[in-house]
């Protein structure tokens, strides 16, 4: 099933945390299709960057450095390193990640393509090393949030003014938080 525009509203702040977010509340990486489709929402790719080549193996792989980057935060969060994690996603994000170039649109304007179709190493590169970057950069590391919604495993990069954000959505988790807290209230 490929993602539908409501599933692509979490915005954690970062490409990485994104593909956590595909596991939750249901997995949205649940075909090639659902991938083709994420790799563009999350802005891995640029709108109609041809993904001919993905295929089953890019599916297993994108929900391995799912699940390694799962364990790598959290441990990251809990203050429990996992060092075997932080190996893979290493690993992972030792290629070259697609290389960009501007074209010109058909109004003129310029915008992003990538140099040559993507391959699957290429685009897992670039999502491993965006959670480098962020867990090796102090200030975004501290700007790291679990949600506070009761049942809701994301992580979000908290960009508020004043750091304060408390839910992966305000629409989804907060607004439940807020309907219980009102019945509370009412019983």
């Amino acid at each position: 099933m490929a993602p539908h525009a409501d599933d692509t509203r979490f915005a954690p702040g970062r490409v990485c945390l994104d593909l956590l977010g595909t596991a939750h509340p249901r997995d949205l990486l649940g075909t090639v299709d659902s991938l083709r489709v994420w790799c563009v929402a999350a802005g891995l790719v640029p709108d109609g960057t041809p993904l001919d080549a993905a295929d089953r193996r890019w599916l297993i792989a994108f929900r391995d450095l799912r699940g390694q980057l799962a364990v790598l935060v959290r441990g990251e969060l809990a203050g429990r390193p996992v060092p075997a994690a932080l190996d893979r996603v290493n690993a992972v994000a030792r290629p070259a990640p697609p290389a960009p170039r501007a074209v010109r649109a058909s109004d003129g304007s310029l915008a992003r393509a990538l140099d040559v179709a993507p391959e699957r190493d290429a685009l897992l590169s670039a999502v491993a090393r965006d959670a480098v970057d962020l867990l090796t950069d102090p200030v975004a590391r501290g700007r790291l949030r679990q949600c506070a919604g009761g049942r809701c495993p994301r992580i979000y990069l908290d960009t508020s003014r004043g750091g304060r954000r408390r839910w992966c959505s305000s629409e989804v988790c907060g607004n439940r938080e807020r309907v219980a807290r009102h019945r509370r209230r009412t019983r």
